[in-house]
């Protein structure tokens, strides 16, 4: 029998407002009703000592938690979902009911629950009553409540405990977002399996990612030169071709367009990946150089690294070829990898996303080093994976913290589903049906052990969470899986494709984890 989880053990006792009203009925009552409204985000003595205190003034306690759109208190806040923060205050056996309210402010909630009394710390009434817990007092007197603040004996503050160490509690959140969405272990290893049945159509600027190994031998003494022993180079395909890459490896059908130089690494592309058996439409501009990047290291320092590249945008004649490609191309879903080096520009992206087959699933990664790239350009697709940085860009918007920019990237590029890369603290996910629902938000740290080399983590998780759409239609399937993969690609050196069989072994040992928290 599998051991209930936080959420599943205290369900009873999280309530919706409706829900809510049933159960203690409406005023006078027989029992006296008292709620306290706060964010809750980590559960301190302060908190425990707040909802003691108004636990022994009625018979009915109500704890009402922030939902998590509304929380705008530092960039990555909350760090714990509302869901998991509702049920760390349901495990209290004094809290009698637990709601997530859905307004930016408790008023609406005391209007129609109207608690006999409501709970506010003295903090909020020490130095003069703020003008919302002024508002709050006047909806509570207006049907006759009573607010009662808590005595100050023992005062924490979350944010500062948060700072200190946020809270590691990474397979907690990916249990909450796996029961809530219905997702198994089992699911996500069949759609795996299910990856092989797929068709891809990439399309996207080639980037030949090369590492220059060096010895450090000195530098020299009348200019600040430093001095290298030249030790191997290696190169890898990267960019888009490194995406097609990874989307044969997870056993897909992958067919890959891109524009390359008449070169020597042109040539190299082209025979790498016919060795991964992925297809090519390989057009030849000869006016142009295969991109290359080449880091130089020594002693696993980056020292520089040495760009050539011509960021020109595409002949029109290169641009009708494309078009041609992608509109005779049949497939289950056509992937635009933009690193702006010639293919995508604003007038070339409505004309490339016009040619997409109907019925084709779209997606848009805009992984932009300069800073002309924005990803909002390409409008209405099925999914879009930028990262924060990017987004920024894309609206102008240096403040803002995540939710909220997330929330009007969403609304900016008008896709289906958003995954923002967020680094090392892994990907926020929006999975809105409608522009006006913004309560479909849910974030998936990152489970990388050990990370040696991040980039092109987010290719991985481009490929893998695309793979994932198709086979199981789920955004919490495809955001799993590509997190997996984004840390699988970190924790080896190079550009290389991340198997199947990498990301099942991530899955045994988090559900090995799992399943020790549990039991």
């Amino acid at each position: 029998m599998t051991p209930l989880t936080l959420r599943e053990m205290f369900a009873h006792k999280i309530k919706t407002l409706e829900e809510l009203l049933s159960a203690v009925g409406n005023r006078p009552r027989e029992k006296k009703v008292i709620m306290c409204h706060g964010t809750f985000d980590v559960v301190h003595p302060g908190h425990l000592g707040h909802l003691v205190y108004a636990k022994s003034k009625a018979e009915v306690l109500i704890a009402s938690v922030t939902a998590d759109r509304h929380i705008t208190k530092g960039d990555h806040r909350p760090h714990v979902p509302q869901d998991l923060r509702a049920a760390n205050l349901a495990a209290f056996e004094f809290v009698d009911y637990v709601l997530i309210d859905e307004n930016a402010t408790p008023i609406e909630t005391l209007k129609m629950l109207q608690p006999d009394f409501f709970v506010k710390g003295y903090e909020y009434n020490a130095q003069g009553m703020h003008p919302k817990t002024a508002e709050e007092l006047a909806t509570i007197e207006a049907y006759g409540g009573e607010i009662i603040f808590s005595p100050g004996d023992i005062v924490y503050s979350s944010s500062r405990l948060i700072n200190l160490a946020p809270p590691e509690i990474k397979l907690e959140k990916l249990m909450n977002l796996m029961e809530r969405e219905g997702v198994s272990f089992a699911d996500l290893r069949a759609t795996l399996i299910g990856m092989k049945s797929k068709t891809v159509h990439v399309i996207g600027d080639t980037i030949v990612d090369s590492y220059t190994r060096c010895a450090m031998v000195g530098g020299q003494t009348k200019t600040p030169t430093l001095s290298v022993l030249f030790e191997e180079r290696e190169d890898f395909v990267g960019g888009a071709g490194v995406v097609a890459k990874h989307l044969r490896c997870a056993g897909a059908n992958v067919t890959f367009t891109t524009v390359l130089g008449d070169d020597d690494l042109g040539k190299f592309v082209a025979h790498d990946l016919e060795s991964a058996q992925v297809v090519t439409n390989l057009i030849i501009d000869k006016t142009r150089p295969t991109t290359n990047k080449n880091a130089v290291i020594a002693g696993g320092y980056r020292l520089l690294k040495i760009d050539t590249l011509d960021n020109r945008a595409i002949a029109e004649n290169i641009l009708s070829s494309l078009v041609d490609r992608i509109a005779t191309k049949s497939t289950d879903a056509v992937v635009f990898c933009d690193f702006r080096h010639g293919i995508f520009n604003r007038s070339t992206i409505p004309r490339l996303s016009a040619a997409i087959p109907k019925d084709a699933f779209k997606v848009a990664d805009s992984q932009v080093a300069s800073r002309w790239g924005n990803i909002t350009e390409f409008q209405e697709f099925d999914l879009i994976t930028p990262n924060e940085r990017e987004a920024r860009f894309a609206l102008g918007d240096q403040d803002s913290g995540i939710r909220p920019l997330a929330h009007d990237l969403y609304l900016a590029a008008r896709c289906k589903t958003l995954i923002l890369k967020l680094g090392d603290r892994g990907i926020l996910t929006s999975k809105h049906q409608r522009l006006d629902d913004i309560d479909t938000w849910f974030v998936v740290d990152s489970f990388s052990d050990h990370v040696v080399d991040p980039v092109g983590a987010g290719d991985a998780l481009l490929a893998y969470a695309t793979l994932a759409m198709l086979v199981s239609k789920s955004v919490a399937q495809a955001s799993i899986l590509g997190s997996l993969a984004a840390a699988c690609e970190c924790e080896q050196d190079g550009n290389i494709p991340v198997t199947p069989q990498a990301i099942e072994a991530k899955l045994r040992t988090i559900e090995d984890q799992i399943s020790f928290r549990v039991s």
